[in-house]
């Protein structure tokens, strides 16, 4: 090695110099640390004099990589190794990219074409930003001209450097605000929904999910570019993500991992935690170009696997949550069944069904509150189902209010607590639905008395049930007799009431 790197540093003749650097890239996987620490400043040196041969600059940037490069061959790698070759990485980036020139020339490496110069560059890049990417992300920054550079990668033809781009953007755009706007100020939603509709949408390969992954870097907390995607009318490209039809032939891991993917993506623009404004216009341009009614179609659809379903559920919750216009729609949403039955009905059935997925249980309830959220409506229409007046005694059909109750009194405490909660939403900040709620009564066995629900859930509290069963029937009552002194009342009139929540309080477990 030490021969080669002296040949690197005194040869007069460029072939000379050449073969000494192919030799030092054939020596640098197996020998790195040595390849590393020897020949590391010969190879800048030829990479700053040597650039107009295209082959020893190939070659120079190759057995960088392999130096600063992690991704040990699988047969080489040991499991007490690995952390050796962690640092090492590390170490070798350090020393590079201390001379911040040389990041710099790198970059001017990547606007060659010649695919021997441009290919080694980019992985090289991608490498230094994996083990020191806070460094190198700031070094590109203050660089003329050093994030355009990068973004002309995805419009190169050959899809290997165009592929390995993104991958590169998707390292140089993690958690930095500043290289985010940039990015996308450079087209970049543009080109990546190209590539994403080029690739065939969800049936497309992991470049798809690449792209996609750098669509979520580029949105996600970031209100600035969110606001860019719905005012370039991007939006409105997501809807033929979801236009899978209704094909039973079985999907592939990669296409339901792709349409996860854009699921996340239409979360990120309608987050809760995003500003309301923000939120509520994309909740907006959602409906009105059709990709919730996009969602809820696949939503009642019979030919997706069960590992989309939940996904799927969390991303209509948060399209409508909030949004009167999306609530109203969602309400008017029926299942493709004979006689049809409404979304939410069909959903509460699962909800309450011990039977089905612990997640898809969850996903539901959640679905259920978001439809409620600020919807006095729809909060209306869901206690009018469990009123006298309106249950359908014909009992042909059941409504959400039937399920409700159900799930409230059956023997499986989730579903105890799941009825419990989403009864709790149904009266959330709504005085007059509380006071109408104490109307219901119930019959608990032939030849009793109906009593009151209220009534019915200080019983079983009561009675020492399961500790999840206890949770949602006190978190039901907080809510129903909060601000609302009637209920207060009632509560009140069973004298074993207060007494036995005192008990409670006091002591020690549960």
């Amino acid at each position: 090695i030490q021969k080669l790197c002296d040949r690197v540093a005194s040869s007069t003749l460029l072939d000379d110099r050449r073969d000494a650097v192919r030799a030092l890239k054939s020596l640098s996987k197996k020998y790195r640390l040595e390849v590393g620490f020897q020949a590391m400043e010969h190879l800048i040196h030829v990479l700053q004099t040597d650039r107009s041969d295209s082959e020893i600059i190939g070659y120079a940037l190759d057995t960088l990589y392999n130096i600063v490069s992690n991704d040990v061959e699988e047969e080489e790698q040991e499991e007490n190794s690995q952390k050796q070759v962690d640092d090492l990485g590390r170490q070798f980036t350090e020393i590079f990219i201390k001379q911040q020139e040389n990041v710099t020339l790198l970059l001017t490496f990547l606007e060659e074409f010649d695919f021997q110069v441009r290919w080694p560059g980019v992985k090289l890049l991608t490498s230094l930003l994996k083990q020191q990417g806070p460094q190198v992300q700031q070094i590109i920054l203050v660089s003329p001209m050093g994030v355009s550079r990068l973004m002309d990668l995805l419009a190169d033809s050959r899809e290997v450097i165009r592929n390995d781009g993104v991958l590169l953007l998707q390292q140089l755009t993690k958690s930095n605000a500043a290289i985010q706007k940039i990015v996308a100020f450079e087209n970049a939603f543009e080109r990546l929904l190209d590539i994403v509709t080029d690739e065939g949408n969800s049936d497309g390969g992991i470049v798809v999910e690449d792209c996609l992954l750098l669509l979520q870097n580029l949105l996600k907390n970031n209100n600035s570019n969110q606001n860019f995607f719905k005012e370039g009318s991007y939006i409105q490209r997501m809807k033929p993500w979801f236009e899978v039809g209704d094909d039973n032939s079985g999907w592939s891991a990669q296409k339901v991992t792709n349409l996860h993917l854009m699921l996340q993506l239409v979360r990120v623009l309608v987050s809760p935690t995003n500003p309301p404004g923000a939120t509520s216009n994309c909740q907006k341009t959602m409906f009105h170009c059709g990709l919730l009614q996009q969602l809820c179609t696949n939503l009642m659809a019979t030919g997706a696997p069960a590992a989309t379903f939940s996904p799927t559920i969390n991303t209509v919750s948060e399209v409508i949550r909030g949004c009167q216009i999306n609530q109203d729609y969602f309400a008017s949403v029926n299942a493709p069944s004979n006689p049809p039955r409404p979304a939410i009905v069909v959903l509460l059935m699962s909800m309450v069904n011990e039977r089905q997925p612990f997640v898809l249980r969850c996903a539901v309830l959640y679905c259920f509150q978001c439809f409620l959220y600020k919807n006095q409506k729809g909060q209306g229409e869901i206690v009018s189902t469990l009123l006298p007046s309106t249950i359908d005694a014909t009992g042909n059909s059941v409504s959400a209010g039937q399920l409700l109750c159900g799930g409230l009194f059956s023997t499986d405490s989730l579903s105890n607590w799941c009825a419990a909660v989403a009864l709790a939403h149904a009266l959330e900040e709504n005085a007059t639905l509380k006071e109408q709620l104490l109307r219901v009564q119930l019959a608990t066995s032939i030849g009793n008395p109906p009593v009151s629900l209220l009534q019915q859930c200080t019983n079983i509290l009561s009675q020492g049930s399961k500790v999840q069963t206890r949770v949602g029937l006190l978190m039901l009552l907080c809510t129903w007799l909060s601000d609302c002194p009637i209920a207060v009342t009632h509560f009140l009139h069973n004298p074993a009431n207060i007494p036995f929540v005192s008990f409670k309080c006091l002591q020690n477990t549960g």
